[in-house]
């Protein structure tokens, strides 16, 4: 009898030390599994960002021989001073001046290309103008450039590095590229955003005009904010400043075409507009009371005249803000060239 019990004892001390075996293993399983794959994940989550450290840190050189435009004389207005700086050097300046780092690249490159472009036009064709100078820094009168150190330090710390490189790579990449018409480098305008459409340089300086500049539309520059303002004046404000340029200028506000806007350009800006007892042009409308462009609508209210204006700039060129819509939308940094540019070709300097 006892030797029955003392063998049923030890198969259940067997079946016991089984079942705490397997229990351990089970904890075991359930506890270490997630500590490994966590460590796994950890060491890949480590190693991809050290290759996006490695592709941040990538800049492609520039490596281009420019020839006789190797070096560009640029002239600070604010100080009369003459700084030369090699052609794509100087365009980091221009690019990350003219246009948002946070544009997508292939808009970035467009413009980098325009800029260079733009350049080529004035040290070929404005020589002089400057003095011993190449091109300025003013954007009212050439295009705007801004130093690395102080672009910089507009930047916030957080993207400073990306942006710069960004726009370097922009630069780099379309190295020794010019836009042309019939062989040579065009007037390569360019303004913030059109409004909807660009604009023929004969509705807004006059002349002849440019056979590759003309009215093109653009998708997508409604989902920017440069693409309608508002400006208020008084009356009294509306009549002094015309007067200042027209001494001559009357205008009853009562009357029913007080102001009247007669004709539109094929940009949809204002071509000819009365006001009293004159007719202006849209764009002197634009520049005596600063308005973003000669896209617009007034309306009298009460003791004020209410501007509603689409698009900024002069609108002829390229938009920069329509440049970057339609690399949003697939396009690449040619054909947003040949979309704003008619009949040109792209090729080496």
């Amino acid at each position: 009898m006892f030797k029955i019990i003392d063998f049923y004892s030890s198969v259940m001390e067997e079946s016991v030390k089984k079942y705490l075996s397997y229990l351990i293993i089970f904890f075991l399983i359930c506890f270490c599994t997630p500590i490994f794959f966590t460590s796994t994940f950890e060491m890949k989550k480590e190693n991809v960002q050290e290759n996006k450290q490695e592709e941040k840190e990538k800049i492609v050189e520039s490596t281009y021989d420019y020839s006789k435009y190797k070096t560009v004389k640029l002239l600070h207005k604010s100080n009369n001073k003459i700084e030369e700086l090699p052609l794509d050097e100087y365009l980091y300046g221009v690019v990350s001046s003219e246009m948002p780092a946070s544009f997508e690249k292939e808009a970035l490159k467009a413009q980098s290309v325009v800029a260079r472009t733009y350049t080529l036009y004035k040290m070929i064709q404005n020589k002089g103008k400057h003095g011993k100078a190449d091109i300025c820094d003013d954007p009212g009168c050439c295009q705007a450039w801004i130093s690395k150190e102080d672009r910089l330090a507009k930047w916030n710390e957080e993207n400073r590095e990306d942006y710069w490189i960004k726009i370097v790579n922009s630069v780099n990449s379309t190295q020794g590229k010019m836009i042309t018409y019939e062989g040579k480098p065009i007037n390569a305008f360019f303004h913030s955003n059109s409004g909807g459409a660009t604009e023929a340089p004969i509705n807004v300086w006059g002349g002849s005009g440019y056979p590759y500049l003309q009215s093109v539309e653009t998708s997508g520059e409604d989902a920017y904010s440069q693409y309608e303002s508002e400006t208020t004046v008084s009356k009294k404000e509306f009549e002094e400043t015309i007067k200042k340029a027209h001494s001559n200028f009357e205008i009853d506000f009562n009357q029913k075409d007080a102001i009247e806007i007669k004709e539109y350009t094929q940009g949809n800006r204002v071509k000819i507009i009365k006001v009293g007892n004159l007719e202006l042009s849209g764009v002197e409308m634009r520049t005596l009371f600063g308005l973003r462009s000669a896209n617009f609508k007034v309306t009298i209210e009460g003791e004020d005249l209410h501007f509603e204006v689409i698009g900024y700039g002069h609108g002829v060129g390229m938009s920069q803000t329509g440049a970057d819509s339609l690399a949003k939308q697939g396009k690449n940094y040619e054909e947003i060239i040949h979309h704003f540019y008619t009949g040109v070709e792209i090729q080496d300097i």
